[in-house]
């Protein structure tokens, strides 16, 4: 558990050795030395803030998303269940390591419009996309243009998970916002 805090990239935390109460006391001290402590989560000189829940800033609900997935099992559920996700858990410690953009390979960072189906309005998201070891970060610029909502980051294992990024680079603005 305390080992998980030793690791460095591209390294993964060892965590599907550990009962759930453990994994998850582990990958959130990860979380909170990276990222809820960390008053310099920075990225290109803006803060990056947690998603916000009711106009409040909900660290245990960003939390939830770096480490859980939707359960696709519960499709017409009203509402959708989340689900423990190990190869976005695995890779927690990778957010902060891009963030800081310390890779020393080239990494796509870009920003694109896109279509919020919820919302139904077109919005801006920036991306941050390790083509190597397929992991993106999804931030979305604030309106302020002061600083980064982390919306999510996931390594690419899905099938179409490439193919969308690929479709997402086509469509990519002239600057980073």
């Amino acid at each position: 558990m305390p080992f998980n805090l030793l690791k460095k990239y591209p390294e993964l935390l060892e965590i599907l050795h550990l009962g759930e109460k453990e994994r998850k006391a582990s990958l959130y001290r990860v979380y909170c030395r990276d990222i809820e402590n960390n008053d310099a989560f920075m990225f290109r000189a803006k803060r990056v803030y947690p998603i916000k829940s009711d106009g409040e800033v909900d660290m245990q609900r960003e939390f939830m998303h770096l480490t859980t997935t939707d359960d696709k099992e519960a499709e017409g559920a009203v509402t959708k269940k989340r689900i423990f996700e190990p190869d976005r858990s695995r890779r927690l410690h990778w957010i902060r390591h891009h963030i800081e953009e310390r890779t020393s390979h080239v990494l796509e960072i870009f920003s694109c419009e896109e279509r919020d189906m919820k919302r139904r309005k077109n919005i801006y998201r920036t991306y941050v996309y390790d083509t190597v070891e397929k992991y993106v970060i999804v931030l979305e610029p604030q309106r302020s243009s002061h600083g980064y909502y982390l919306l999510t980051a996931y390594h690419l294992n899905m099938p179409g998970g490439e193919k969308k990024m690929k479709k997402l680079l086509k469509k990519k603005l002239g600057e980073i916002l």
